[in-house]
């Protein structure tokens, strides 16, 4: 089994719609034997009737979804889970608000536009269209404090900086 770094008990994976945040954090979590959620998930049926309908979220659409992945975190460090959240986290507050504890780090991928344009548009039954990506970019606040890693790589090398820069090997 991977040791993990001390205290580090969520790893949240951000960036935007099409960026690799379920792939490389399901990789990242079967690599170190953790659980792995996806953010998309916890989502109300009425967010993932707006996004299917074409339409961005709002922060007050957002507000119970955060809320909740807050409580979810909030469990997964008090009973020690060791988790891979895919979240795509866009802003500072968003990224705030889950990080209730140093038990919390975040990853970001960080992929231009037309890549994950064009991952988007090889989707097949997501919630999330390429004509949203424009949103996710405008409302995205890159972080200045999270690892950050090539969204272009391959998944399985992504996941190898990922457990470098975190000391997790």
């Amino acid at each position: 089994m991977v040791r993990q770094m001390q205290m580090l008990n969520v790893i949240v994976i951000m960036g935007v719609a099409g960026s690799g945040k379920t792939t490389v954090g399901k990789l990242l979590a079967a690599k170190l034997e953790w659980k792995f959620a996806d953010a998309d998930d916890y989502h109300p049926a009425a967010n993932v009737a707006k996004m299917s309908s074409g339409h961005a979220l709002t922060d007050e659409d957002r507000t119970p979804w955060l809320q909740t992945l807050r409580a979810n975190i909030e469990f997964w460090t008090s009973k020690n889970e060791s988790t891979v959240l895919a979240c795509s986290a866009l802003k500072a507050s968003y990224r705030k608000m889950l990080q209730p504890n140093d038990s919390v780090s975040v990853v970001y991928l960080k992929g231009d536009f037309d890549l994950v344009k064009k991952r988007l548009s090889e989707r097949q039954g997501h919630f999330m269209k390429t004509t949203m990506l424009e949103s996710q970019f405008q409302a995205l606040e890159e972080p200045s404090d999270a690892v950050t890693v090539d969204a272009s790589e391959n998944p399985e090398r992504i996941v190898d900086e990922i457990c470098a820069k975190l000391s997790l090997i």
